[in-house]
């Protein structure tokens, strides 16, 4: 933030100093040299009193107006955080083109803004600029789906509503306000959704939701997401999602169901449920926590289900980072198809507080014949300020 006000600041530091120089000819130059060579000059009092205040004047008023300019240019309550991440490595996969196993990097950019109005209320933009696209997918480089372009990847407001809290916004998750029981920090994409991947109401061009605190450990949230910018919202060409979880926390284990039913592009509405829990122990070290989730998905207009499922083992204190370790499907599948997994492992520790290395070697296996598993090992370095 403080570079953002600097850039601003400077172009119009050099205005206010524009006037001021335009008014340096009024000032006897003559005195000034005098005043610096004669040793007859003693004392400043002997410059023109007039020459004096025209340049005390001047200072004094651009002085003033820069304090002004920076006491107002940003709202006291804005927050602004940084991040960048950049990624080396290869995804290794027979079934694709020659290119698609080459050594590559990537990188992303995103810039978090937060702004409260009330104190309580929470309004949220996320900006997003990378080159990840379908390089390295299992890393999450803020691609937006124009390369090195700009954008907004998400905003919301959450707001409280007597002892409910509740959330509007665009492009984000129906859950924002959900508290999946899951303590697995892995950083790929295929599992860190922990079991529960379609029942989680992914990112829509409207979204809303609330939750509430039950007491004793229990809390329930509500989410929905619709096409706000298209067909409209909860309309009969429009496709909604709503959702619902209640999840139960306490001091060293955690539990959650969730429920969505989520309207098909093809008339085919299904309906998920998901089950979620944790276990960490009381001292990190050797004893790694646990993590477990399974979804079924149940079509209406079909007898085929879906059935997905995660287990992951943490380690939140292996030399000075963190060490995981997971299984689970590599998605949502279809009980006459044939169960394809996906393992991983990953290492993440800090550098200093603002960067962090993650190395991740993963396999997972693919369904088709004659093509071989496939296979990734890359590290991303993060970068926060």
């Amino acid at each position: 933030m403080k570079l953002f006000k600097s850039l601003l600041v400077a172009p119009a530091t050099l205005g206010l100093l524009a006037p001021l120089s335009a008014t340096a000819n009024n000032i006897n130059l003559v005195d000034v040299n005098t005043y610096s060579s004669s040793e007859e000059v003693k004392n400043i009092s002997e410059f023109n009193s007039t020459d004096l205040a025209i340049t005390n004047s001047r200072v004094d008023g651009l002085e003033a107006r820069l304090n002004e300019f920076e006491a107002g240019s940003f709202s006291e309550t804005t927050t602004a955080s940084f991040s960048a991440d950049f990624a080396i490595g290869v995804e290794d996969d027979d079934g694709y083109a020659s290119s698609y196993d080459a050594l590559k990097t990537f990188y992303g950019f995103q810039i978090d803004l937060n702004t409260s109005f009330t104190g309580e209320d929470s309004l949220d933009v996320s900006i997003d600029a990378g080159t990840g696209g379908g390089g390295l997918s299992e890393f999450d480089l803020n691609d937006i789906g124009t390369d090195s372009a700009l954008g907004v990847d998400g905003i919301s407001y959450t707001f409280p509503v007597g002892a409910v809290t509740m959330f509007a916004g665009a492009d984000t998750d129906g859950s924002l306000l959900y508290n999946t029981a899951c303590v697995y920090g892995g950083p790929s994409n295929t599992l860190d959704d922990c079991g529960n991947a379609s029942s989680a109401l992914g990112s829509g061009t409207t979204a809303a939701g609330a939750s509430f605190a039950l007491g004793n450990g229990f809390d329930v949230a509500l989410g929905y997401t619709g096409d706000g910018t298209g067909n409209g919202l909860m309309t009969s060409e429009g496709l909604d999602s709503y959702g619902g979880q209640v999840t139960y926390t306490a001091d060293s284990f955690g539990a959650s169901v969730t429920y969505a039913l989520i309207e098909g592009a093809s008339a085919t509405d299904t309906t998920y449920y998901a089950l979620n829990g944790y276990w960490t122990p009381d001292e990190t070290g050797t004893v790694p926590s646990i993590s477990v989730g399974y979804e079924t998905g149940d079509p209406e207009n079909t007898t085929t289900d879906t059935n997905q499922w995660f287990v992951g083992l943490q380690w939140d204190e292996i030399g000075p980072g963190t060490l995981g370790t997971a299984v689970g499907t590599t998605g949502a599948i279809a009980d006459n198809a044939v169960e394809t997994l996906m393992y991983e492992a990953f290492y993440s520790y800090s550098v200093n507080d603002g960067m962090t290395i993650t190395p991740l070697v993963y396999l997972k296996e693919i369904s088709t014949v004659g093509v071989e598993d496939e296979t990734g090992v890359m590290v991303k370095t993060s970068f926060s300020f």
